[in-house]
């Protein structure tokens, strides 16, 4: 009995032990403040620059930090919105667009967690302790990114006990769901303050549907500026980081690749867009880049050719190129990496090889979407600015201790 009794104090005294050091760890986590990442989807520097968002930007100018980073290629959400969430390019998440050719070789969305090769934030501040919740406008990243994290929310399919709370969300294609998910994250700041980490991601449809200077560009904005406000009363502890996965601009030409390297009589496997997602309408799968997989490998120098007498092509690299300068995982891209002008987008159309498309369309994919803000608000201390690059190093420092 008096074995039993020791190993059972022992037992407890490990347990206390074990609970004491993990709230030590979550109290040392960035100072013992709350984190706030927004990953503001579509939101490049041309919406920034435009942006009527004084509250913002007024606490980037009393005590916050900015500056105009890159994004990662190709310029579409899931690429950059798991490079943010893990801190890691491409070439090590695994994460390279909304869509790509699985080791199957079938055509596959890019919205399961197992794809993501690398831990996300989530997991890593397990390691202190804290607990994160993700919320997210589009659901394909609470299925894509929810490794590690303790509350998984989206306005897409939220049950009767987040509508009960925040009312009945707006269609995905509408600049009122992200309203949704901001209140959302302001009720966790304000309801559940064990949580150490809210990220919260938006939806582009805004973006994709109305220029930085519409008057429903503008309200959007307003509105975002206005949650942000909401966010730093709810959590006045928290640091609140900020970034994009890339801007939306204009396009006026869509490219079937794979048909017009048919008017050359050049075949191919497949002609892919690393843009295409299940939200059609906002971009109708269209992007700036393509991934265009080779019948053989011997018709490269072929294929390459005749790429380049496609007008609108403006840079064509192939897999070994590409996935050295931009980071990517070799083995999920294709064998030649088709890069659009400012005005071009590529994708499947239903008959002709090339599509004028209408002035209002908007879309993303290029290097011409590539450039976006990072932003800190409300944080004593932070790296210099020359810590930060690229988009996916907004929430590196926070795993880095020197910098807390």
């Amino acid at each position: 009995m008096k074995v039993l009794s020791r190993c059972l104090i022992g037992i407890v005294l490990l347990s206390t032990f074990n609970a004491v050091n993990a709230q030590n760890r979550a109290d040392q986590f960035n100072g013992g403040k709350r984190v706030v990442i927004i990953m503001f989807d579509g939101f490049g520097m041309s919406y920034f620059k435009n942006a009527p968002m004084p509250y913002l930007k007024s606490m980037i100018n009393s005590n916050g930090f900015f500056k105009q980073v890159s994004a990662l290629m190709p310029t579409v959400t899931n690429a950059n919105n798991t490079s943010i969430c893990t801190s890691t390019f491409p070439e090590v998440n695994g994460i390279s667009g909304n869509f790509f050719l699985n080791e199957q070789d079938q055509e596959e969305f890019m919205e399961d967690k197992h794809l993501v090769l690398a831990p996300t934030i989530f997991q890593k501040l397990k390691n202190y302790g804290v607990k994160s919740a993700l919320i997210s406008s589009k659901k394909k990243s609470t299925t894509l990114l929810c490794e590690g994290t303790d509350i998984v929310v989206s306005p897409e399919t939220a049950d009767t006990s987040w509508t009960n709370k925040l009312g009945k969300p707006a269609e995905i294609y509408s600049k009122e769901i992200n309203y949704w998910s901001m209140r959302a994250g302001i009720y966790l700041l304000k309801n559940r303050k064990d949580i150490g980490c809210v990220y919260i991601h938006t939806t582009d449809y805004p973006m994709h549907t109305w220029a930085p200077t519409d008057s429903n560009s503008i309200s959007h904005l307003k509105n975002i500026d206005n949650y942000i406000r909401q966010i730093h009363e709810a959590a006045p502890d928290a640091t609140i980081l900020i970034t994009a996965d890339h801007d939306v601009n204009h396009k006026s030409r869509c490219i079937d690749l794979q048909k017009a390297l048919k008017l050359q009589n050049i075949a191919i496997k497949l002609a892919l867009s690393p843009e295409k997602d299940k939200y059609f309408k906002h971009h109708r799968g269209f992007g700036g880049a393509s991934y265009v997989y080779l019948k053989n490998a011997s018709d490269v120098t072929a294929v390459e050719t005749a790429l380049h007498q496609i007008q609108g092509v403006e840079n064509v690299l192939t897999r070994a190129e590409a996935a050295q300068k931009y980071h990517l995982p070799p083995n999920r891209i294709g064998d030649l990496i088709v890069l659009g002008d400012s005005t071009t987008v590529f994708g499947d159309l239903e008959k002709e090889a090339t599509e004028q498309l209408p002035d209002t369309y908007r879309s993303h994919g290029s290097v011409y979407e590539i450039n976006v803000p990072l932003i800190i608000l409300n944080s004593k201390k932070h790296p210099p600015a020359s810590f930060f690059n690229y988009n996916k190093d907004i929430a590196a420092w926070l795993m880095d201790k020197k910098y807390w």
